[in-house]
């Protein structure tokens, strides 16, 4: 057993050095220019729906659409599909083509900003392909989330024609969500593999007991809380009930006015009521996970002593977020603050992603290091 460990320790010190050599330092600024870029996205899509502009341009053309009109009539026949749609009928009869450009370049603009992270994006994959810079490993797990990508832009034009139906003036709140819940997935992929790509931390395996699950809880619920805030959005939830910590003078509304919908889990997407105490009692358990994640982090004796700052900048962040949250929802929703909400998310959701991924891989360099003396010893003999 003895031998065992020592030829175990050498083998995991070796991939170390290997993964050191393996990855040059494009491919980190690669990965975190594309996590900049992602979160620059979701504040660009959180402007586009804020002002209305999401439902501006009715068709999808992911090549030919990467031309704005370019002449007077260009402008005309763009604004003539607009005009046939529901929103235009229900919400904006008689706008100018003057207003009409004003809400057509935030939507183009945000289509323009999802083709340039995917062009990145398969750039830096291609180009690492080309070098070999990247192990079979490594290369399916980003073939894996550039598919991923690809298929946010999807459920991006599903939401749009949500919006197009008949009678509809914006689009539907879960779609909205899948929306946001697939580019924070993406960029959650995006950070951890940049925070282990970057930190090369040994390739064997550690015992899932020894990884805290508390940094992986709060990464979950900071997902929850965006798919819960994106239904707030979406159903216009944050305009009613503008005060705190009540709700109108009440603390939680009657079970029958939570319910008020048949069947009942149809309440949780379309019940106004629901949804935005979800997104309270929500922001209240992930302050608390994440306050109690920093108190009781580990100071000494421990390899994830060094990570203490970074715990409780996640406590912090989350607090912080919060707070926005609750500024925003008192003034009923001001653009400003509605976006700084959603801009601090991402950056609750990046630290987040960081400290579980830094967690399980300082327990897999403890794992390391424990064994290395061993082999030291073993050596000498």
């Amino acid at each position: 057993m003895t031998v065992i460990s020592a030829n175990s320790a050498r083998l995991n010190i070796g991939r170390q050095e290997t993964l050191r050599r393996q990855f040059p330092g494009w491919v980190s600024v690669w990965l975190w220019g594309v996590a900049i870029l992602v979160i620059a996205m979701v504040v660009v899509g959180g402007t586009t729906r804020l002002t209305g502009s999401g439902l501006s341009i009715t068709e999808w053309r992911p090549v030919t659409g990467a031309l704005p009109p370019l002449s007077e009539a260009d402008w005309l026949a763009e604004f003539a599909r607009y005009q046939a749609s529901p929103q235009y009928h229900l919400l904006n009869a008689g706008m100018s083509l003057a207003d009409f450009k004003s809400i057509f370049w935030w939507e183009w603009g945000h289509r323009q900003l999802g083709r340039f992270i995917g062009l990145v994006y398969v750039a830096g994959f291609a180009i690492g392909l080309l070098r070999r810079t990247f192990p079979l490993g490594v290369a399916l797990r980003l073939g894996g989330m550039g598919l991923l990508l690809g298929f946010q832009g999807l459920i991006g034009w599903v939401m749009v024609a949500s919006g197009l139906k008949a009678g509809m003036t914006a689009v539907e709140p879960v779609d909205l969500a899948a929306h946001l819940l697939f580019a924070s997935l993406f960029l959650v992929t995006v950070v951890a593999m940049a925070t282990r790509l970057g930190r090369a931390a040994s390739a064997g395996r550690v015992d899932d007991r020894s990884v805290p699950i508390l940094p992986r809880l709060i990464v979950l619920m900071v997902l929850v809380q965006l798919v819960l805030g994106a239904l707030v959005a979406g159903s216009h939830a944050g305009l009613i009930y503008n005060s705190w910590p009540d709700m109108d003078g009440r603390f939680v509304p009657p079970l029958p006015e939570l319910f008020a919908s048949s069947p009942w889990w149809a309440n949780l997407f379309e019940n106004v009521t629901l949804i935005q105490l979800d997104h309270r009692l929500g922001a209240y358990v992930l302050v608390g996970l994440a306050l109690w994640n920093a108190i009781a982090w580990p100071r000494r004796g421990s390899g994830r002593a060094s990570l203490a700052p970074l715990a409780w900048l996640v406590a912090l962040l989350a607090l912080a977020q919060m707070g926005l949250g609750i500024f925003t929802l008192l003034f009923a929703v001001p653009l400003h603050a509605a976006l700084g909400h959603q801009l601090l998310a991402m950056f609750v959701l990046v630290a987040a992603v960081r400290l579980a991924v830094l967690t399980r891989l300082s327990g897999e360099e403890a794992v390391s290091t424990a064994a290395s003396p061993l082999a030291a010893h073993v050596a000498t003999r």
